[in-house]
């Protein structure tokens, strides 16, 4: 897909969101559109796997009667293969395209077909039954409420029940438009169209955004730091997942990821996740994705994965539970995370998640670098006790969509190749600006990226101290104590400034002098 191509595709997406906008708020409207999203996509995979088993019967999904015998065999059999194949299945008549066709057909013409353009009542039924259809199976958690943001009966869509329909038969209207060419193995127009979305919703969201998204070139530089040397992963997971585009952002760094782990809080999130991945072809056995409190109710406790890549919620408040002495997650350590901060509680439920061949990147705030007390103590045990930091990557501040701290990466590995030093790089001073956002340039990323697979220095960009360096400086990992960002300033020559100053000091007496004459031609006495 050519860039001009997914020019047009985004700007048809953002047309169909501003028929939206404006009857309610950008993270409300989203789940409706990319709710719908999904509906056309597992719409289509159904029809093209369907054609694909009828092909030897020379037969089409769409020409099947539902109401025969004849016909109820073949969706009988169709049923139980893609059951098995997608984890889900539809009629013919619950197809995207159908329904579509209804809504948006002549009043007069639907009544002539025996039908009504009234589809509402239909597409609840039909969301319903693709949850439904995949009950007692194994893809039945991955399908499990999936569409329960997408609320047909809210008055947001309109005061009748009449404006409600015509509204979303306008929204479905103008989905049917768009191919999405999924017969194309090489392209990902749906992902990237998702993907566009979420991304256009998130700086729209302000605040609530971090809910849900990771800018993209933040994610870039997560998923190229977790696959260095790596062209095959076993399992990538991420503990705050949000809509999971930081999963398959490392997907895109490797040739393949065998399997994809994720936990979400926020049950909207959670839901866009789930569709995310099976939106770009992520199979519904290849990733496990839960949702509920990571700290409190972690889901994935027996495993540990090859990658993991976060961006937890910033100084989050968490208990700090006695209770969590006991937790092997936290109890080797002899100190907990702060209630009021829970940035280092994610960073030890991640560490206890790392297999011993593996990389973890996660963004947090500044003040884990340099904050004392139990943060201090946890750091110091990373450090000295456990040597498992490998680097601390300042980040520009105002790249995140609600917040404009400045961030830094950290990036842990239990098994380091260079186990005597950490590197440290500065890229604070380097990126891009869009408006108020800032936001990594490609270079910006690429140099980020050179700097730490190479581990070098660089003046007042990078620094590789040693662990005596980083004890010397009692475990505090601010960056500017490591590499040097000062910039001296001119050097002053005090004999030219006294030089020009006299000069002035002389025209200033003439200036008075010709004043003082005026004043006396005048008859008046001096302003001095």
């Amino acid at each position: 897909m050519s860039e001009d191509q997914k020019k047009q595709l985004e700007q048809q997406l953002w047309n169909i969101a501003n028929t939206l906008r404006g009857k309610m708020d950008a993270d409300e409207f989203r789940d409706y559109i990319l709710g719908f999203i999904f509906y056309k996509y597992l719409s289509e995979k159904m029809l093209i796997y369907a054609n694909e088993i009828l092909e030897e019967d020379g037969i089409t999904y769409q020409s099947i009667d539902e109401s025969s015998t004849e016909g109820k065999e073949y969706l009988q059999a169709i049923h139980d293969e893609a059951i098995n194949k997608l984890g889900y299945f539809l009629k013919p008549s619950e197809l995207f395209s159908e329904v579509a066709r209804r809504g948006n057909a002549n009043a007069e013409d639907a009544q002539g077909e025996g039908q009504s353009n009234f589809i509402l009542g239909d597409l609840t039924t039909i969301l319903h039954n693709i949850e439904q259809s995949t009950m007692g199976t194994d893809s039945e958690d991955d399908f499990d409420n999936l569409f329960e943001d997408l609320d047909l009966t809210s008055t947001k869509l309109g005061r009748t029940e009449s404006a409600k329909n015509e509204l979303i038969s306008k929204v479905l209207a103008h989905l049917d438009k768009i191919d999405f060419k999924l017969k194309d193995a090489n392209a990902d127009v749906l992902g990237d169209a998702y993907e566009y979305l979420i991304g256009q919703f998130a700086s729209g969201a302000g605040k609530k955004a971090g809910e849900f998204y990771t800018p993209q070139q933040v994610s870039i530089v997560l998923a190229k730091i977790v696959a260095t040397g790596k062209t095959k992963l076993k399992s990538v997971y991420d503990p705050t997942c949000g809509s999971g585009s930081l999963l398959l952002r490392v997907a895109k760094e490797v040739e393949q990821v065998s399997s994809f782990y994720g936990q979400e809080l926020n049950r909207t999130t959670y839901n866009l996740a789930r569709m995310n991945m099976i939106l770009h072809d992520v199979h519904y056995r290849n990733f496990n994705i839960k949702q509920d409190d990571t700290l409190v109710h972690p889901q994935h406790l027996d495993q540990q994965f090859e990658a993991i890549v976060a961006n937890p919620p910033f100084s989050a408040h968490w208990s700090a539970s006695s209770l969590f002495m006991s937790d092997d997650r936290f109890s080797q350590y002899g100190k907990l995370a702060p209630s009021s901060k829970a940035d280092f509680a994610f960073v030890q439920h991640m560490i206890h998640h790392l297999a011993e061949n593996g990389t973890m990147a996660v963004v947090l705030p500044h003040g884990v670098l340099f904050r004392g007390a139990a943060e201090g103590h946890i750091r110091k045990f990373l450090v000295k006790d456990r040597n498992y930091l490998d680097a601390v990557i300042g980040l520009p501040g105002n790249i995140f969509y609600g917040t404009s701290i400045p961030t830094c990466i950290l990036v842990f590995k239990k098994c380091r190749k260079v186990d005597d030093n950490i590197l440290f790089i500065d890229a604070s001073q380097h990126f891009g600006k869009v408006g108020n956002q800032n936001f990594l340039r490609t270079e910006d990323i690429e140099n980020i990226i050179n700097t730490f697979r190479d581990r070098s220095s660089s003046l007042k960009y990078s620094y590789t101290a040693t662990l005596k360096d980083v004890e010397e400086n009692d475990y505090n990992l601010n960056i500017p104590r490591y590499v040097d960002t000062f910039v001296e300033e001119d050097s002053i020559d005090i004999i030219s400034i006294s030089t020009k100053l006299q000069a002035i000091e002389a025209e200033i007496r003439d200036t008075d002098n010709v004043i003082s004459g005026f004043c006396k031609d005048l008859g008046i006495n001096t302003p001095f």
